[in-house]
């Protein structure tokens, strides 16, 4: 199963597996899942870094690509139609960066592992991560 990994699941996943379920780490842990990372995780990490919002063991420059690298994690680009897709999504959910996620999500059919609860209001498909 090729799963699509919200960006704080990511972290998580990287530096605070207690954070997530059961169900979450071992679909994370199973070699038979595809864990997908979109470049709008990177693009929302690099500019909490630059805020001083996120602490991170080297600059995200170093850090993202090494860590994708590390654990077999599946870069997604953003094309442009992930992002179009954005205008027609429901009101849901204001996040720039979720929205984005969201959009990938359904066109990529691909799951999407959040601790976010409002993605469930969106036509995808939620692996919930705090499971």
């Amino acid at each position: 199963m090729r799963i699509l990994l919200d960006t704080s699941c990511w972290l998580w996943m990287l530096a605070a597996s207690d954070r997530l379920g059961p169900d979450a780490r071992a679909r994370l842990e199973d070699r038979g899942n595809e864990l997908i990372l979109s470049a709008a995780s990177s693009w929302e990490v690099a500019i909490k870094y630059a805020l001083g919002k996120l602490p991170l063991p080297e600059p995200p420059g170093q850090y993202i690509p090494s860590r994708i690298h590390a654990t077999g994690v599946t870069p997604l680009q953003v094309e442009h139609s992930h992002a179009l897709a954005v205008a027609d999504l429901p009101h849901h959910h204001r996040d720039p960066f979720d929205r984005l996620l969201i959009a990938q999500a359904g066109m990529e059919g691909v799951p999407l592992m959040t601790a976010d609860r409002v993605f469930g209001a969106y036509d995808i498909e939620v692996i919930p991560a705090d499971s």
